[in-house]
């Protein structure tokens, strides 16, 4: 098999370094997944949002864009029994993940519901004045600024979501959807919740 005793030789450390490979190899692998699970909570989705068929509550921000604009509104007052889904934003963590998610869930409502997207910041000044300067990028999504980072109290919003979805019809609470870590990939399936809602 082997022409020469130096074959021989480099066929045995060749299996010897495969070896030592495959032992390094199979050790970060495990590195990999201990890491994995132990900072999976970071990652995981949070509950968020009022209960399934809770009635929404009373929602009072303010209209940066949208019908009306530039004053104070409740919302869920002024939508009634509307589909409505309404997207609360931390302000801090806005990303352009979280903007491809908002693009694409107005996208995808079309005219069967309207998003109503809540900054949440504790500076309601520089939310409005960031808000004021990217309402061109959408066409029918109304932008409102609440005034403090924890949210309203009544609509149960957890502060280790970055962002939270709350789909209403007839003025009851469909689902929520919470998120820590998001794109425009996860829009459709709130879209979704919401014309079922529609057709029942």
């Amino acid at each position: 098999m082997f022409l020469f005793d130096h074959d021989l030789e480099r066929f045995k450390m060749n299996n010897s370094l495969r070896r030592i490979h495959s032992g390094r190899n199979i050790r970060w692998v495990g590195m990999v997944l201990s890491f994995l699970l132990a900072t999976g909570s970071v990652f995981a989705d949070v509950s968020s949002g009022p209960k399934e068929n809770e009635k929404a509550a009373p929602l009072k921000v303010f209209a940066v864009s949208g019908e009306p604009k530039d004053k104070e509104v409740d919302y869920v007052m002024l939508r009634q029994d509307q589909p409505t889904v309404y997207v609360f934003v931390s302000g801090k963590d806005f990303d352009r993940p979280m903007f491809r998610y908002l693009k694409k869930l107005e996208e995808d409502l079309g005219l069967d519901g309207l998003v109503v997207a809540i900054w949440l910041s504790d500076d309601a000044d520089q939310a409005k004045e960031y808000l004021g300067r990217i309402t061109s990028y959408f066409n029918s999504a109304a932008l409102t600024v609440f005034g403090k980072a924890a949210g309203p109290d009544a609509w149960s919003i957890n502060s280790e979501a970055r962002l939270t979805a709350v789909v209403v019809h007839n003025g009851r609470v469909v689902k929520s959807f919470a998120y820590q870590s998001l794109n425009e990939t996860d829009a459709p399936e709130v879209a979704q919740t919401l014309k079922k809602a529609i057709k029942k």
